[in-house]
């Protein structure tokens, strides 16, 4: 009885290491049966480990825009057991964004991950980073190609790419005349590689478009001000268009302030705040571009978890978190919903999916 006990222990043994180590499947075919959710989730698929701290380093951390971000990286790091720090700076200080890395390598942190707005402030003390053991990941804004900066992979959009594909949308709403482009802060890697790529399409397509770009500043407030006082000056432009989150909110709000879509006056943009959503809706922007701002977190708290817990086996790889447009058309599903995803919501949530799949 004593033997026949031992190997029934041993047998149990046996299949807690298999769940543990080998991965449900696996055990599943070995044995026969299905798992209750209980036992599942006791199963995991991981091993202990460190709460591992990954510290966002930010260029607007106040933006809006990021709000839907840090609800990814809140989720992220709640499923896989870590801690995170979101700080940087609050109106784009690259300083202020360096100190907050090089706090972060001095703090010991596990990871980093932080927007490359500068083509060359950040190269050394990334590299710090990655002397002292610590592995970094660019997010929203990445270092350009050909330069030398040792950042392990880029979590965000093709910014050239995007601002191209807007300033082909901007041609075929426009046929000549002025057209005011909008940027929070120039020169940013975050966001200058759109409005390259907008003005290099608008050239290509040899209308006769007179391109203005206007610089807003980083918070709303500022944004708003700048817009409202450019079209005051300047109420034969043909269009408004923005490359920022803020920037992009303003233009709705002065389109809809003195109507301008009735009087031949076309808008559009970037990203989702909830005012660009509902202004797309009452008709008072052309269209915004969706970059999905929420992976651009979750996903970089993924890429750290694997890094850290397979000891840098799996490499990093670039993400492109991709480029949609919404216009009046396809804005109803971002009003139907109000979740973390969009930064609408504080609640978490799994969301039904109905209906056909649209790319």
């Amino acid at each position: 009885m004593a033997e026949e006990q031992e190997g029934q222990e041993q047998v149990q043994r046996t299949r807690r290491g298999l769940l543990q180590s080998a991965g449900l499947g696996a055990a599943l075919a070995m044995f026969g049966g299905a798992l209750t959710p209980a036992q599942a989730a006791e199963a995991s698929p991981f091993p202990e480990h460190k709460r591992w701290k990954i510290v966002f380093v930010n260029h607007v951390t106040t933006n809006p825009f990021f709000v839907p971000t840090q609800y990814g990286i809140q989720d992220s790091t709640s499923l896989l057991g870590m801690d995170f720090q979101w700080t940087g700076s609050a109106n784009a200080d690259i300083a202020q964004m360096v100190n907050a890395v090089n706090a972060a390598i001095a703090g010991k942190a596990d990871a980093i991950a932080v927007p490359i707005v500068d083509p060359k402030a950040f190269d050394k003390p990334i590299q710090a980073a990655l002397d002292a053991g610590i592995p970094v990941f660019a997010y929203n804004a990445d270092a350009p190609q050909g330069t030398s900066n040792p950042r392990l992979s880029y979590i965000g959009q093709d910014l050239y790419l995007s601002g191209y594909q807007m300033g082909e949308r901007i041609v075929s709403l426009i046929d000549s005349g002025m057209v005011a482009i909008f940027i929070a802060t120039p020169g940013q890697l975050n966001i200058q590689p759109r409005l390259d790529g907008a003005v290099a399409a608008i050239k290509k397509s040899g209308k006769k478009i007179d391109v203005e770009t206007i610089a807003t500043g980083a918070t709303v407030n500022e944004e708003l001000s700048k817009i409202k006082s450019f079209y005051l000056g300047h109420q034969d432009v043909k269009g408004m268009f923005a490359v920022d989150a803020g920037s992009t909110q303003g233009v709705a709000e002065v389109m809809k302030a003195s109507n301008l879509p009735a009087k031949g006056v076309h808008g559009g943009g970037f990203d989702l705040l909830p005012r660009t959503v509902q202004l797309i809706h009452e008709g008072f922007l052309d269209f915004t571009i969706d970059q999905q701002p929420y992976v651009q977190g979750f996903y970089t708290v993924v890429q750290a978890f694997v890094f850290l817990s397979s000891g840098g086996l799996v490499g990093p790889a670039n993400v492109n978190t991709g480029l949609k447009f919404v216009t009046k058309d396809t804005v109803e599903p971002y009003l139907n919903t109000s979740t973390r995803y969009e930064g609408k919501s504080t609640k978490p949530q799994i969301v039904p999916h109905s209906g056909a799949i649209k790319g």
